[in-house]
């Protein structure tokens, strides 16, 4: 037992921070799926309004993905059972630091240039 908590309050609480958790994960991913096919269905990013109107789906769709990212720290923060092992604190950031940043931030931007080149040839 954890802080004088009896198994079936623990569960209880367990459960409930679960149906929590589970709810928003299902309304995130239904939120991103429906980004997804509204910038599908947007069309070629040529016609008017339709630059503006990506950029709005994708920028939801991080909203949402960085949303569920809290919500499943914040899930494990408050557990019930508390944490299992205690993270390390964080070191300083150092010249070697930023350039790995940059290096992959680098091929994320990359990446989605060509994803984006690559989709825009496939609707045309």
């Amino acid at each position: 037992m954890s802080e004088g908590f009896t198994d079936a309050e623990l569960r209880a609480i367990r459960r409930r921070v679960l149906n929590v958790y589970d709810g928003i994960t299902a309304l995130c991913m239904l939120g991103i799926a429906i980004m997804i096919i509204y910038v599908i269905k947007v069309g070629p990013l040529t016609s008017p309004g339709a630059q503006e109107s990506f950029g709005l789906a994708l920028s939801m769709m991080f909203l949402l993905g960085a949303l569920l990212f809290h919500i499943v720290d914040r899930t494990y923060r408050t557990w019930p059972l508390g944490r299992r092992f205690s993270p390390t604190p964080p070191g300083p950031v150092t010249g070697w630091d930023i350039a790995r940043f940059l290096r992959v931030f680098t091929v994320v931007v990359a990446g989605a240039a060509i994803a984006y080149l690559i989709a825009s040839m496939l609707i045309l």
